[in-house]
Order: C-alpha cells, then structure tokens, then sequence
C-alpha cells in the first residue's frame, strides 16, 4: 500500500490565491480605516484654526471689529471723495488736483499767522476774526432767543402774538438781512453780526418754545398744587424738561451761523474766512478756495462735536441723533 499526499493541482492554485486577497482586503480596511481617520481629523483642524469662544484670540477680534466698523466706512468715504476729485481733476486741467492741493495746503500752514498788512494775513487770523464774530451774534442770539422762546412757549398770549412774525421772517435768507445792518450800523463788522444775531435766533426760540409747550401737563398740575411762585416753576420744572430742545436749537444755531458769517464775508470785505475765499478768487488761486472749503467744513464740525458733547453731559437723551 502506497501512502502519500495527493496534491491537487486545483486546489493549490486556489489556496495560493485566497491567501493573497484576503491580504488585499486588509490593506483596503486598513487604508479605509486611514482615510477614516483623516477625514475625521480635517473638522479638527479646522476647528483648532478658529479661536475658542472664550480665549485671547476671540476677545481681541471682537474689540477689533467695532474699531474697524468706526474706522473703515469713513476712510473708504474719503478715498471715492478723492478718487472723484482726481477725475474731474483729470478731465478738467483748471482743476486742482488732490497732490497739487495737498502741496499747497502745506505752504498755507506752514505760517498761518503771519501779517503782511490788513487784507494780507495768514488763515489762522482769518479763522479766528469769522470765529469772533460768530461768538458775538451767536451768544446775543443766545440771551434774547432763549427766554424769548420760554415766554412764547408759556404763554398763549405771546404764542400767538410772536408766531405770524416768527414764520414771516424765518424764510428770509440771510444776504437779505446784510443791506439793513449795513445801513443801520454804518459798519461791516456789526452788519456781519447782526446777519448772525437775526439767522441764528429762530432755532433757539422755536425749539425753546416747542420744548415748553411738550411739557406734561401733570407737571405743571403738581406745581398749581404746590403753589410753586412763576420762579420756581420756571428753574425746577421748565429748565430741566426743556434743555434737551433747547441744546438741540443751540446745535442748528451754531451750524446757521457759520454759513451765515462765511457768505456775509464775502461781501463786506476785511478779515475773515469768507473774505480770504473770495480774495484767492479773485487771484484765481482755485487751490486755496478748496482749502478754505475744507477748513470751513472742519470748524462747522468742531463747533457741532462741542455742542453734541454739551449735550449728552446734560441730558440723557441721545444728543448725537
């Protein structure tokens, strides 16, 4: 008897392949199971790149973002202001353009003070004569219009009495007003005043006057109540409860005011702001006027910000709006 192995040929050739697959089926899990993985770590790393709610990073992009909201918007307002101004710059060679202004501006405050006699004299000086005037009418305008504006606003009488004229010569511009100071005061600075003094007058006594008459009637109940004297209603009562109106007309009575002093300027000649603009036109320097218009723009700013800060110290409204 002959004992031996029998071999098939078959099925050795079938084993040796199944040994060989079963090795590719654990090479393909293995590189599924690593892709697994790695795309399970991708929404990690992502994760890890953004800044925890919590951490340094977030807390320093969210002061960042309001200081970006404030800045950015103003600045992209004034380079399409430029990039205008270089166009027109461009099509029109009259035309200053912003390099050219820049370089002059340069020149004009390198020595805005200086004197080379009466219609001769830096901007600096210029400002400060506009500035001085507009004072003058501004706080005149301030002592009658206010209480005149407390009485009209408290007394039906005087309300009615006041109101036909105040909306007859409200409309009036303010160059029609500037032949009547010059004939009454015989003088170009006090005509310039009095076109002040008249413009700016009827903000204050309007918005006085309507802050008066929006006072709650309970108010005014309690003190009847109290028997509170005409002084004390006035000061504890009135005042608090007007101020808000009143600052507001202060604000459109400075803005009317300087208008009014850079147009009266230029007619009454001297030292002023209004009179430097017409003089370099009449020079045809067009790159001073532009920084005249410029500087002009930026004093109604400064004089607006003083009076906005004034009033959110007194009241608790938003002054701003």
């Amino acid at each position: 008897m002959i004992h031996g192995v029998i071999r098939d040929p078959g099925l050795g050739a079938a084993t040796g392949s199944h040994k060989p697959e079963a090795q590719d089926v654990a090479g393909t899990t293995t590189e599924a199971a690593a892709e697994t993985a790695i795309g399970e770590d991708k929404p990690l790393a992502v994760a890890e790149a953004r800044p925890a709610p919590g951490s340094d990073a977030a807390k320093a992009q969210s002061r960042l973002r309001p200081f970006l909201l404030a800045v950015l918007p103003p600045l992209l307002g004034v380079a399409f202001l430029v990039l205008v101004w270089e166009i027109i710059a461009y099509k029109n060679t009259a035309f200053p353009s912003p390099m050219t202004t820049l370089e002059e501006a340069i020149k004009v405050f390198s020595d805005p003070f200086y004197q080379k006699g009466p219609n001769d004299q830096g901007i600096g000086w210029n400002i400060y004569a506009s500035l001085k005037r507009v004072a003058v009418g501004f706080g005149l305008a301030a002592v009658v219009g206010i209480p005149l504006g407390f009485l009209i606003g408290r007394f039906k009488f005087l309300s009615g009495m006041f109101n036909p004229i105040i909306s007859l010569l409200k409309p009036v511009s303010p160059l029609a007003w500037l032949p009547i100071g010059l004939l009454v005061f015989k003088s170009a600075n006090p005509a310039a005043i009095w076109s002040i003094f008249i413009c700016s007058i009827w903000p204050m006594i309007i918005n006085t006057a309507i802050g008066v008459q929006r006072v709650p009637q309970d108010y005014m109940n309690v003190a009847r109540v109290l028997n509170l004297s005409e002084w004390k209603i006035v000061t504890k009562i009135l005042f608090p409860s007007v101020l808000p109106y009143m600052l507001t007309g202060v604000r459109l009575a400075i803005g009317t005011a300087w208008l009014v002093i850079v147009a009266a300027e230029m007619l009454t000649g001297g030292v002023g702001i209004g009179f430097w603009v017409w003089d370099e036109w009449n020079n045809l320097n067009v790159p001073h006027i532009i920084i005249a218009i410029v500087v002009i723009g930026m004093v109604g700013l400064i004089l607006e910000q003083i009076l906005v800060s004034l009033a959110k110290a007194f009241t608790y409204e938003d002054a701003g709006n």
